[in-house]
């Protein structure tokens, strides 16, 4: 599939991707972890709070009323971007680690001694330690997905061992990995834990920003995402869920707006989703994410997904180009997402981020919140290079000269290239 994303007019929207980081231009490659903002998302941030600043669904004064119209609009438009049957399905958290938590913090209340949850070994620690805790705390027994060399879920492995069985309660994965980009085959999965009884929930995270969203088609009943890593702010994450399941979930926090009646004697709750959104809400950020919810449907995920699919073949081909480096994950842009994982001979993850960050070039370095991951891969830690819809070829070309210039800076095998 080829993109007819105009890369160059889409980069003057970001602001920060003309700068400069002394002589270098900046190569910002590191989107996995937060994307760039557009000019607009900035704007409706600044003008939200230049023009229409006041508490939601409390103040009935015009301010109040514009405010909650903003909020609520976004909300609206959340729904429709993930095909959601109405947005009272969307429910405002503060990231998806939140998002995933109030999953597993609910969940939690229906779990006890013999139930099994399922994860995988390649999730974010926002996808495990919630199910740990929970797990430590009713007695159920946490059991996970392994992987192929490839780093593609060990689907013929899990078949063998029943992994999902008549005791499976929920089923959580990453929709995309984070750290070897593998696309996992979600729909399948969903219908083998609801043929058992099971809740599926998936980590939207890297999936929601990259590919096109019908949660429908996806076939989960709860999928976390947040906003920053899809031009949107910090600060605001979104759980969305089947409304029959949010309706039976009991609140995860207490406290103002997620209530109907209170009394000293006890308290009613609120319709949902409001009933999970107690206390003051990130307005100002949910606003920012409508307005990058309007950008990338102005462009077209589909056409996002092209791009991100043409990016991230030339850096895979690029970078197996270079002797020394090593890719983890699948090596083919097939079923893949755009973060690309890679250790480089003689050179520590952690030295290899600094040395490239002296040229401009900006990528991860560490285990990103996937130690288990790393520990199964026999690996220390990794650097990590993610683009996105703002990515050019030239700045994956830089991101070579780069990892060839520190290996050669550490070893000097490479001298001369």
């Amino acid at each position: 599939m080829s993109s007819d994303v105009d890369v160059k007019t889409i980069r003057r929207d970001f602001p920060i991707l003309s700068r400069r980081l002394g002589s270098h231009p900046l190569v910002y490659l590191d989107s996995a972890n937060t994307s760039q903002k557009p000019e607009s998302v900035i704007d409706a941030v600044d003008r939200h709070y230049r023009e229409h600043n006041a508490n939601v669904a409390r103040a009935m004064h015009a301010l109040g009323s514009e405010a909650t119209q903003a909020y609520e609009g976004a909300r609206a438009r959340i729904a429709g971007f993930i095909g959601a049957a109405g947005p009272d399905e969307v429910v405002f958290t503060k990231n998806a680690s939140e998002a995933l938590n109030l999953a597993a913090g609910t969940l939690g209340a229906r779990l006890g001694p013999g139930d099994e949850v399922v994860v995988s070994v390649l999730e974010h620690h926002s996808n495990l330690v919630p199910w740990q805790m929970v797990c430590g705390r009713t007695g159920a027994t946490l059991r996970w997905f392994d992987i192929t060399e490839e780093g593609r879920l060990d689907l013929d492995a899990a078949e063998r061992e029943g992994l999902i069985n008549e005791r499976t309660r929920v089923v959580s994965l990453a929709w995309v990995s984070n750290v070897l980009g593998t696309v996992n085959p979600i729909a399948r999965i969903a219908e083998q834990a609801h043929a058992v009884g099971a809740v599926m929930v998936a980590d939207g995270s890297q999936g929601v920003p990259q590919l096109p969203t019908d949660v429908s088609a996806l076939g989960v009943d709860l999928l976390a995402f947040t906003g920053h890593k899809m031009l949107g702010p910090t600060g605001i994450g979104v759980l969305w869920g089947r409304r029959a399941l949010l309706e039976e979930l009991p609140p995860f926090l207490g406290g103002g707006e997620m209530i109907g009646v209170v009394r000293m004697e006890g308290s009613t709750w609120a319709e949902v989703p409001h009933k999970f959104e107690a206390g003051t809400p990130p307005i100002a950020q949910a606003v920012g994410l409508g307005a990058a919810v309007d950008y990338l449907t102005g462009i077209g995920m589909d056409r996002v997904a092209a791009h991100e699919h043409e990016i991230t073949q030339y850096a895979l081909e690029q970078l197996g180009g270079i002797p020394a480096v090593h890719v983890m994950g699948p090596l083919e842009d097939v079923d893949r997402g755009g973060a690309i994982s890679f250790t480089v001979d003689g050179v520590h993850p952690h030295d290899l981020m600094q040395l490239l960050d002296s040229r401009g070039v900006a990528v991860r370095g560490g285990h990103h919140c996937a130690e288990p991951l790393h520990r199964r891969l026999g690996v220390q830690s990794s650097a990590r290079a993610s683009g996105y819809l703002y990515t050019t070829r030239a700045e994956i070309d830089a991101l070579c000269e780069a990892v060839v210039w520190a290996h050669d800076f550490f070893t000097g095998k490479l001298r001369g290239r």
